[in-house]
């Protein structure tokens, strides 16, 4: 592997040190918590704390015992953060939180900073803590006990604060690496219409595309993008999946066409 490789596979993710998570916004009539995530994205980009560096949906458990909106997804903001200004960025989500979510929603607000999540214990507790929401009814009380054990901030900004739940489970599923789509990162919603693979990697901080089997597009291949980019969260990377070429091209024929995967097929991670 040349070194040109060797530093495309660091994503810029690697930089994260602050994880903030964010559910429970919305009602049946407002806008969800991923338009709302998005808002406060960009308050934060102007704040001068330090740089957003992506914010990704967390798909949970659906179940009727389960108190949510439409979907039950929850959102993961990850930053690269003045870590002198956490205790200034989180007071400021709380603050946007209770002004800025809908009435009657009950929303959640969680944050950890890469000091408390680096011993590999709380790492991995706060992944299976955000696991287990992806599977079992869980409650506010555990959800409690696992933050004042792990060292993570945990509130609840409105409502029977039910969202601290979700909050805490999107850091933990952003923690694994494998799990979510970015709903935000810099440049993917200015993409539309077709660019080369070499473009693409220039206008927005995608580490790479790949198809169902792996394959990676050449650099001068096009890829049909149309007006939905959204990467996954895949070992750590953003990951944007394509389909087959679309004209049926040899692997290796060059300039070939590819199109994105399916929306099902995103959202399902």
């Amino acid at each position: 592997m040349t070194q040109a490789r060797k530093q495309e596979a660091v994503s810029t993710l690697e930089a994260t040190n602050l994880l903030v998570g964010i559910d429970d916004t919305d009602n049946l009539v407002s806008s969800g918590t991923g338009q709302l995530v998005q808002r406060l994205v960009a308050r934060l980009q102007v704040l001068g704390v330090g740089t957003v560096l992506g914010a990704t949906r967390h798909q949970l458990l659906v179940d009727p015992r389960i108190p949510y909106t439409s979907h039950n997804s929850s959102a993961c903001i990850a930053m690269h953060a003045d870590l002198g200004a956490v205790d200034r960025i989180v007071a400021y989500c709380a603050g946007f939180l209770e002004t800025e979510s809908a009435a009657g929603s009950d929303p959640g607000l969680a944050a950890v900073t890469s000091a408390a999540w680096s011993p590999n214990e709380v790492r991995w507790a706060l992944v299976a803590f955000g696991r287990r929401a992806k599977e079992e009814v869980l409650d506010q009380g555990l959800a409690q006990d696992c933050a004042l054990a792990l060292g993570v901030h945990l509130s609840g900004h409105g409502g029977d604060s039910g969202g601290i739940i979700g909050a805490l489970a999107a850091v933990g599923l952003h923690l694994s690496g494998t799990d979510g789509m970015f709903i935000w990162m810099p440049g993917i919603r200015e993409l539309r219409g077709a660019a080369t693979y070499r473009q693409l990697r220039s206008l927005a901080a995608i580490d790479e595309a790949c198809d169902p089997d792996g394959a990676e597009p050449a650099p001068g291949d096009l890829i049909q993008l149309g007006e939905w980019v959204r990467p996954i969260l895949r070992k750590g990377r953003a990951v944007l999946l394509v389909d087959a070429r679309s004209d049926g091209a040899a692997a290796d024929a060059a300039p070939a066409v590819w199109t994105l995967a399916a929306r099902e097929v995103v959202k399902s991670h």
